[in-house]
């Protein structure tokens, strides 16, 4: 007969499972997998803290000193002078603060909107009717078209700029979040809820939002990098940011005329946009691979 106190363990002789990997460990490991979002998260970083501390690297984007007009780049004109001698260096790096502004908010707006009409239209059958018809008229609506009437009556500023932004890309995110909604409402744990006669509000904000979270947080992304670039087509046409307000777009839109002899006053801020946009994109892509199961499960 085997002798039990030999074979009996205490919780302090229970064999050491090993050290759980530090934060460092699991980092290097999300890194490692989903590399696209830590360059992507990188340079937007990069970009925030620019634009965040504009006041402390950059000078005055205001100050003219004619006699300083069209000077190319140089030791004191990082990215030269524009046509009333203003610092371009200083001008690319506030207009970052307006261009991520506005696709922040943008993307923040649209989505809590987009969210809270989506889950209501994809879930109450009468509803859906209705508003499904109206987010199709918007989409048929050319986004910028759209945000240049609605600035033409509301007249320029950033908080204008933002709604009209805003207004054409919430229909994008309310087909989304409804395409979701539409697939858990018919999941026996929801009809087991409806069944115990559990509340809507609380069947929609426990059972459905959390399955909605993960493709809303990739949308998000691809409309904030959406924002950047209308944001930037109507300051170039003049009808975004009134032009005493740096902005990316209209700093392009004032050296249109003086490309063929003063090309860095549009090479300039056309690479910050462009490297933004496609961090914004990047980013969202890797977070799709990170947070779909079934592309995660696969890498």
């Amino acid at each position: 007969m085997a002798d039990l106190s030999q074979a009996a363990v205490f919780p302090g002789e229970l064999e050491d499972e090993g050290p759980r990997p530090g934060a460092w460990t699991r980092f290097r490991e999300y890194a490692r997998r989903h590399p696209t979002v830590i360059v992507g998260g990188g340079i937007l970083i990069l970009m925030a803290l620019s634009a965040v501390a504009a006041p402390l690297i950059a000078p005055d984007p205001l100050r003219l000193n004619p006699i300083n007009r069209l000077k190319p780049p140089s030791e004191a004109f990082w990215f030269g002078a524009d046509f009333l001698g203003r610092d371009v260096y200083a001008r690319t790096i506030y207009g970052g603060q307006i261009s991520l502004m506005v696709g922040l908010a943008v993307a923040v707006i649209s989505t809590a909107i987009g969210l809270s009409v989506g889950l209501v239209a994809g879930y109450v059958r009468w509803v859906d009717a209705v508003v499904m018809r109206v987010m199709d008229g918007l989409m048929a609506i050319p986004g910028v078209l759209l945000a240049i009437a609605l600035i033409s009556l509301a007249g320029a500023s950033i908080v204008n700029v933002i709604i009209a932004i805003s207004i054409p890309e919430i229909p994008r995110v309310v087909r989304l979040v409804r395409a979701v909604v539409l697939t858990v409402r018919e999941q026996p744990y929801v009809e087991a809820a409806v069944s115990v006669g559990t509340r809507l509000p609380k069947i929609l904000l426990k059972h459905i939002l959390p399955n909605t979270l993960a493709p809303l947080i990739v949308q998000a992304t691809y409309v904030c990098a959406s924002a950047v670039v209308i944001e930037a087509i109507l300051s170039f046409l003049g009808a975004g940011t009134p032009p005493e307000i740096p902005s990316w777009g209209n700093i392009m839109a004032e050296g249109r005329t003086y490309f063929q002899f003063a090309p860095w006053m549009i090479f300039f801020p056309g690479i910050f946009l462009a490297v933004t946009v496609l961090a914004v994109n990047i980013l969202g892509d890797g977070l799709r691979d990170s947070l779909d199961p079934r592309i995660a499960r696969r890498m």
